[in-house]
């Protein structure tokens, strides 16, 4: 989902999204035409919370990578980087650079919102589409491999763009999904499970009626990580590190950090923000563990091809 000034509608141009795709391909054949700036701003880190710090934040894709909505860690160290335009980038471990990208279709052939990403056991992907809303598998060259069945009973239900914004796999195989916002007339966002491709248990999730769920992370012992974001034209963006418990019902949910209580880190801002830090955060994946146990997390920002927005990395560290 987008958010921030101005609202975007999500659905491109026919013109644009053909321009799109061509600068994908050459991309993908090419990689980055020069090198990526070094981070910016980087003062040390700092805590955001009594759990979490902040270790260090980067610009180096603004202007080279846009509308980047979800994350994941690739076995190599890379980090696969979704645009919400359709595109499925590669980027360097560093998240840096982008050294490739593939283009991204529906069955019909036509661009999707794709909003959430999650590398599968088999090393296929796992893409959730908002426009359907629908979950789709592809492989990592970008072909499209199938579909998983949408519950019969959120059919007709969700709110317009906020359904499928974050993908987790547990480690037994369950895929979850969180709804961005909830169903019609319901005061609980829902997290969706699927195993072995067929539907399971839907679980109830608290979630306060100003923020929307926009990333879900698997942490492996069958807990998740969740980020909450929302956006106020005067104060800027509000997120949220969230622990996650899907094994009780309504799930269990823990702040962790405000992000907005992070040190700033010498960054800046191009709109009201209460910490200049902060912009519209949609994108995270763990990228290792520290010997004591502590999970390194990359965020990443979407800018939304908005001049009044930022594409940002933050890397994390957060104690469970």
């Amino acid at each position: 989902m987008f958010t921030g000034p101005p609202p975007w509608s999500g659905t491109l141009p026919a013109v644009r999204r053909l321009l799109l795709v061509v600068a994908a391909l050459l991309l993908a054949a090419c990689g980055s035409p020069d090198p990526a700036p070094p981070a910016v701003g980087n003062t040390g880190p700092g805590p955001c919370s009594p759990t979490t710090t902040i270790e260090s934040y980067s610009d180096a894709l603004e202007g080279r990578v846009a509308n980047l909505s979800a994350l994941a860690t690739r076995p190599d160290g890379t980090v696969y980087a979704l645009s919400d335009r359709s595109v499925l980038y590669t980027l360097d471990a560093t998240a840096t650079r982008a050294l490739g990208s593939v283009p991204l279709a529906d069955p019909a052939g036509q661009p999707l919102d794709s909003e959430s990403l999650v590398i599968d056991r088999d090393g296929s992907l796992l893409i959730g589409d908002e426009t359907g809303p629908q979950v789709l598998r592809y492989s990592p060259d970008g072909r499209l491999l199938g579909a998983l069945p949408i519950p019969a009973d959120i059919v007709g239900r969700t709110q317009d763009n906020a359904t499928f914004e974050g993908l987790a796999l547990q480690p037994d195989g369950t895929l979850v999904a969180s709804l961005e916002k909830p169903l019609t007339g319901e005061a609980d966002t829902r997290l969706l499970t699927w195993r072995a491709g067929v539907p399971g248990p839907e679980i109830p999730m608290p979630l306060p009626a100003d923020l929307g769920v926009s990333e879900l992370v698997a942490v492996g012992d069958g807990r998740l990580l969740a980020l909450e974001r929302g956006y106020d034209e005067t104060t800027g963006n509000t997120v949220h590190l969230m622990l996650v418990d899907p094994r009780t019902s309504p799930a269990g949910v823990t702040v962790l950090a405000d992000l907005g209580a992070c040190p700033s880190l010498g960054a800046t801002a191009k709109q009201p923000q209460r910490n200049p830090l902060l912009d519209n955060i949609e994108g995270m994946t763990i990228t290792g563990r520290d010997p004591d146990g502590a999970l390194e997390l990359l965020l990443i920002s979407d800018d939304n091809d908005n001049p009044q927005q930022i594409t940002r990395t933050y890397r994390l560290r957060t104690v469970l």
